[in-house]
């Protein structure tokens, strides 16, 4: 079997990847180890910044994103119940983001990719790149009990942090950050309309807190709870009494409550790999870099490594230069230590660290606390502070290539 581009994992960046090789001929198989029902029950974010909503309607797959998203101008931040408004539209000059979850983005790219009759292999086994250094690297695998051998020109590694693509780049030659956080995020999503018409990121003295939402009519809420929580922990009600105690007071007296559709415990980490490429392999979204949830930054990070990558096979196979694929990393790397370092900034703003030095920051909590207060109310206080927000939330424009 052969190809121009193997992709290893089948979540929204490879997906996308494959949807835009595909609009310039270029030839892609897709491999992952799970199938597509369980791809589609991971519930993950909702907000699309400006550049990965103009690469899905590039992908010709935007066509119910435009009509059922959302267009948010703004957003909010609550500190102890003091609500700021964060006007995108206004302080960036005219830039938005998309409200549409990463599920229905990610069924759209399915349903596009079955349509177009994209080779697609799920539950698909001993899925391991070789040769990746060479001209010639292949992908083997195993798919119902038969074994194959995927000869291609370059691999994408698009299977998340725990994929074999990352291992693939010997330890001597890859360099891995990682920062794990003391708490994690309580998901809970409810079949009620949300509390506000934009998201509400809130800061108290009983943790963090976020209004989300999916629709008119389904809303996403999220707390911060310690790592040893359970699930079980958390009844519907005790959820809604806690998130009551974060959310500004007008906005708690007001919201709807109802049964839970789906509760979740994740945990936080900062994690970046350098380099993001080896030979002709190539890590895209979260084999190579994780983000904390604070700044919706994770699914639009892996956007832009998938743009960067797109114009790279595109000048590849199009203009027959192979030299700009050694730009690669360097690209995506500098957007992606910026995502991180502001998603790093909001969660170590709103989030409360307790008796954990913040990370290693070598101070008292109760001070490094009260640093972070400073900080917000400054940016918070300050037209320029808010600009600075803003422009970070909608993300920083794609780069181009040499």
């Amino acid at each position: 079997m052969t190809t121009q581009v193997a992709i290893i994992g089948s979540g929204p960046s490879g997906l996308l990847l494959g949807q835009l090789l595909n609009t310039q001929g270029i030839s892609n198989v897709i491999l992952d180890r799970v199938d597509g029902d369980y791809i589609l029950g991971r519930i993950r974010a909702g907000i699309l910044e400006q550049g990965f909503v103009d690469l899905a309607r590039e992908a010709g797959v935007a066509e119910r994103m435009d009509n059922e998203g959302h267009v948010h101008e703004g957003f909010e931040l609550s500190m102890n119940g003091e609500r700021t408004r964060i006007d995108l539209k206004t302080l960036t000059g005219g830039d938005t983001v998309m409200c549409y979850g990463q599920v229905e983005i990610t069924r759209d790219l399915m349903d596009a990719r079955q349509a177009a009759e994209l080779p697609t292999y799920y539950n698909a086994e001993k899925v391991t790149p070789h040769e990746v250094k060479s001209d010639k690297p292949y992908v083997t695998f195993v798919h119902d009990g038969e074994e194959y051998r995927l000869d291609c020109d370059y691999v994408a590694g698009c299977d998340g942090f725990h994929g074999v693509s990352r291992q693939t780049i010997p330890a001597e030659i890859r360099t891995e950050h990682e920062r794990v956080y003391p708490f994690g995020w309580l998901g809970f999503m409810a079949d009620v309309p949300p509390c506000n018409h934009e998201l509400i990121y809130a800061m108290s003295d009983h943790g963090f807190a976020l209004a989300s939402q999916r629709s008119a009519t389904r809303s996403r809420y999220y707390l911060q709870v310690p790592l040893t929580d359970k699930i079980e922990d958390w009844s519907d009600e005790r959820f809604w009494d806690e998130l009551k105690k974060r959310l500004p007071a007008d906005v708690a007296a007001t919201m709807e409550t109802g049964p839970s559709i789906e509760k979740s415990i994740a945990p936080l980490r900062s994690f970046v790999c350098e380099p993001m490429q080896y030979g002709n392999l190539f890590l895209v979204g979260d084999a190579a870099h994780i983000v904390p949830p604070t700044g919706a930054k994770g699914l639009n990070l892996a956007a832009s490594d998938v743009a960067t990558l797109f114009k790279i096979m595109t000048r590849v196979y199009k203009e027959g230069d192979k030299e700009c694929i050694s730009q690669y990393s360097d690209i995506a790397l500098r957007r992606v230590w910026n995502g991180e370092r502001f998603s790093w900034w909001m969660t170590s703003m709103m989030h409360d660290f307790g008796d954990d030095l913040s990370g290693g920051n070598n101070m008292e909590p109760l001070m490094y606390k009260r640093f972070m207060e400073s900080e917000l109310n400054y940016y918070l206080g300050s037209e320029n502070g808010r600009k600075v927000i803003a422009e970070q939330y909608v993300g920083l424009p794609y780069e181009d290539l040499k």
